[in-house]
């Protein structure tokens, strides 16, 4: 959640976030840390839109959590309306990233998470002109 906060400061509006690995990696943790830094959203206040997709948060700059997870294939991705979240100059933060295959909406900034132990994740963080 300290590197979600920190992270926060590099995610301005407009900006859409990838984030990426398996579950159970932190892609919501992350989300919480910034979320209480760009949004002052308690962190226990933050959970994953598995089930609803989207979770909007702020009344200012308006952050969007997406959570692809459920989503089967191009069309899902396109009756979700993210062009419609981007014209708004919001921040985009997108669980579950790697569903775009080779359609990675650009620019945007890639979050990778990988467990190296039981405890410790390898985080690779990119900008993606």
């Amino acid at each position: 959640m300290n590197f979600g906060r920190e992270l926060a400061k590099e995610v301005q509006p407009p900006c859409m976030v990838l984030l990426e690995g398996e579950l159970g990696s932190g892609k919501t943790t992350l989300v919480k840390g910034i979320l209480a830094s760009l949004a002052s959203i308690p962190e226990d206040e933050v959970t994953s839109p598995s089930f609803t997709l989207v979770h909007e948060y702020g009344s200012e700059g308006k952050v969007f959590h997406v959570d692809l997870y459920r989503i089967e294939g191009g069309r899902d991705l396109a009756t979700l309306g993210l062009d419609d979240l981007e014209a708004r100059g919001a921040t985009i933060l997108i669980e579950w990233g790697e569903k775009f295959g080779e359609d990675v909406p650009r620019p945007c900034v890639r979050i990778r998470f990988e467990h190296v132990g039981p405890e410790e994740r390898r985080i690779t963080v990119e900008r993606l002109e």
